[in-house]
């Protein structure tokens, strides 16, 4: 463990380990293509850690609605925005 004055690596560490145990626990294999994904989904846990759940999922909600949608074909063709002809 590093520790400096106030400066410490307790924070990250916690956060790999978080993700570490999704890895194994949930998912079993994530791809180089959606990894960025599951690091987004497990920034998100590791940040609302400290939330009760009745928060979080309030939190959720009304976060929920702010996202653009995203179609399926644009999901699946490898990042590349499709051009309408």
């Amino acid at each position: 463990m590093y520790v400096n004055g106030e400066a410490h690596a307790n924070s990250i560490e916690g956060f790999w380990t978080l993700f570490k145990r999704g890895h194994y626990g949930a998912y079993h294999y994530m791809s180089k293509k959606h990894l960025q994904h599951y690091v987004d989904e497990f920034v998100y846990r590791f940040n609302a850690r400290h939330l009760k759940l009745f928060d979080a999922f309030a939190c959720f909600v009304k976060n929920v609605g702010k996202t653009s949608k995203l179609p399926y074909k644009v999901l699946t063709n490898n990042g590349q925005e499709t051009q309408n002809t």
